[in-house]
């Protein structure tokens, strides 16, 4: 299985698994990345370009090339979640409250044209415009850090 991870896990790994007290996670993480099946967004490149975690700054520095921008089959599935008004209003909320920065849509995208699982620690709630909704209002799996480790059949 390939990913299209979020900010948000890839936050959390950096955050709490140090690279020297956790050898065996970044030894797997770094061979799924190598092996081409984990993948982001520029747009979540420049929310960790702006966040706190340094160690994640200072990876993404390296790894630029895998946070692609949105090719044209990308874009028109952007276009297809802003047409659902529920999810169109709730993105652009979030947009504005975060200066413009909102990836979520494009991680969505990405996964849906290259059929990988979105990879969040969103969670899906009741008439929500997460990242969960939209995926499952679209069909596309969509699965926590917990799940993508099981996934993965990692074991520590």
């Amino acid at each position: 299985m390939s990913y299209v991870f979020d900010n948000s896990p890839l936050s959390s790994l950096f955050k709490n698994y140090y690279r020297r007290r956790f050898p065996s996670l970044w030894e797997k993480f770094d061979g799924i990345v190598q092996e081409g099946r984990l993948v982001s967004v520029r747009e979540v490149l420049r929310e960790i370009e702006v966040g706190a975690v340094e160690s994640l700054r200072d990876w993404v520095a390296n790894h630029q090339d895998l946070f692609a921008t949105a090719s044209p089959e990308e874009a028109a599935f952007i276009a297809r979640i802003y047409g659902v008004e529920h999810f169109q209003q709730n993105i652009e909320t979030q947009k504005i409250l975060k200066g413009g920065r909102n990836a979520d849509a494009f991680v969505i995208a990405r996964a849906a044209v290259e059929g990988r699982a979105v990879v969040t620690l969103e969670q899906l709630r009741p008439n929500a415009a997460k990242i969960p909704n939209i995926c499952e209002h679209f069909g596309i799996r969509c699965i926590s850090l917990e799940e993508f480790m099981e996934a993965e059949g990692w074991e520590f």
